[in-house]
Formats: C-alpha cells, structure tokens, sequence
C-alpha cells in the first residue's frame, strides 16, 4: 500500500537550508555547473556543516517518536542525483530520518510541492520560494548568519515556531493599507473591520495544521509552541484575536509590539525558526535565531 502523506506534517527543504553550502554555491556561480559538479563528486565522502535549518529539522523528527508518525522530511534540491551523495551521506552522519528526496537536476521545484502534499517549503533560493508562494504553498527564504551558531548536538526539548501576522499568518490586505495610506488609516480600517475575520494569509494552512498536532499531546506535554510577534498593537490587536478565534487555533503567546524590535522578544521566545514578510525584520532576527522570510505573490 502507497504511503499517504495528506495527514502529516510535510517540510520540504533545500539542501542549502538544511546544510553549509555556500562555498559550493559560490563554486557553483563563479566557475559554472561542470566545476561544481567535479568538486562535489571530490567531496561526496566529506560531512558538510550544518545549515540556518538543521536545528529546527532535527528536532521535528522527534515528533515521531512513542509510536507517533506525525512529520515527513524530504529534501528537495537543485541537485542532481549524481552530485547529491554528499547530502545523503552527510544525512546518515548526523543520524537525521530523511530517505526521500526531489532532485531536479537545476529545474523548477514547485510543479512537485502540491504532488508531496508540502505543507512547508524552505530554501535559501529565492525563486524558488517564490514559486512556491505563488503556488499557495507556506515558504520561507532562509536568512543565514555569520553571528548565528549552528550546534549539531543541539537537544531541542520544545520546538519554538514565531509567525509574523499581516502577510505571513494573514493576508496582505490589512498591510496594504498600511503601506499605501499610513498608520492612522491602518488602525482606523482594523477597529471599524474589529468584528470581521482576517482572510488566510500563506501561512494560515501551516498554523492550522501545527495546532491540530498539539492537539495530539497532553497539554503538559505538548512538543511545539507557537508565537504571534507582530507590530500591530491597539486598537488593531481585536481583529487579530477575534480571526484566531474564528479559525479555532491556537497561539500559545502574542506580543503585540506597535513599532518595538522584534529580534529580542524572538531571543527571549527561544524561536527555532522565525517567519517575516519583511527583510528589515528578517535580517535582525537572523543574528540572534533563525528567520525566513516570506516574499508576497508575484501573481
């Protein structure tokens, strides 16, 4: 019997997400594909470092374990199967439980998210993110970091996942109000719409479906905790809380800043991963926890 994939957690990620490429990608970009190619099949036997997304990947495995079946992690690169050896071998190294895998030889990624049943994307690609955007699938471009150390042997107790709203849990309509015509015409048009939903921004599925794994836990024990760090504050806090409210998901800790850096609050959370729809935001973040950002649809 084919396994089913529609009732997991499906984290499709590029291997430059997952893993220290970026010496490779310079290869890659300055001497052409032929040079890569040869100084990966070089390598294959040498363990690459891990990447901005390793920790967060590692620790989801383990909502796997006491006989639960909850994540599937596939690895979904530009690679070819012949320069992808290295990543295979650097994966059994690290004792990650990843044995599928897209390799598309330099192709488009996102005709195959919908086929895997992709609930998130994340590549440090950024085509490739938009694509999967425009696809309607939750992605994110990873924001690596000289500053951020990457501990392999990190034990992740609770994983802690961090959502921006307008744009990212939330549509963008809200945020074009605010671009377009300001902060006073933003806070005006969310206390008259207090009493009406958010509509479903590209991360809404995502959130869904993490509150519908807590549900599987004693609450006790419940394994990922999420944050709502937005810059919205009164009176456009209501509008958030009554959409959540609507939708039956759970935030399990808001923070509605009104203009305050975010990337403290994210240290102090203990984010595994943050999401922003905005590189200013994104960029800070990236110093002190790991952050992707989310681009807006291009169509």
């Amino acid at each position: 019997m084919a396994l089913k994939l529609d009732d997991k957690l499906v984290v499709g990620i590029s291997s430059r997400a997952l893993f220290d490429l970026e010496e490779e990608d310079k290869i890659y970009k300055s001497k052409g594909l032929k040079a890569f190619i040869e100084y990966e099949r070089l390598h294959e036997n040498d363990i690459l470092k891990p990447g901005t997304a390793f920790p967060l990947i590692k620790a989801l495995h383990k909502l796997n374990s006491a006989g639960k079946y909850l994540v599937e992690i596939i690895i979904m690169s530009k690679n070819s199967a012949d320069t992808s050896l290295r990543i295979f071998n650097s994966i059994k190294h690290y004792g990650l439980d990843i044995s599928r895998a897209a390799l598309v030889s330099g192709g488009p990624i996102a005709p195959y998210l919908n086929a895997f049943k992709t609930d998130l994307f994340l590549s440090a690609d950024e085509k490739d993110v938009q694509e999967a955007i425009d696809a309607n699938i939750a992605a994110g471009i990873i924001c690596s970091h000289s500053n951020l150390p990457i501990d392999p042997n990190q034990d992740i107790e609770q994983i802690r996942i961090a959502f921006d709203g307008d744009a990212v849990i939330f549509s963008d309509e809200s945020e074009k109000i605010f671009q377009s015509e300001g902060l006073d015409a933003f806070s005006e048009h969310e206390y008259i719409n207090a009493q009406n939903p958010l509509s479903e921004g590209p991360f809404a599925k995502l959130l869904k479906t993490i509150s519908l794994i807590q549900q599987e836990f004693p609450e006790d024990t419940v394994p990922i905790r999420t944050a709502l760090v937005t810059a919205r504050n009164a009176p456009a806090h209501e509008r958030v809380i009554r959409t959540l409210r609507a939708w039956n998901v759970r935030i399990d800790e808001a923070f509605f800043l009104g203009g305050i850096e975010k990337s403290e609050i994210l240290k102090a959370f203990g984010a595994n991963i943050y999401f922003d729809d905005q590189t200013v935001h994104t960029d800070s973040a990236s110093r002190l926890v790991p952050a992707a950002r989310v681009p807006y649809r291009s169509i």
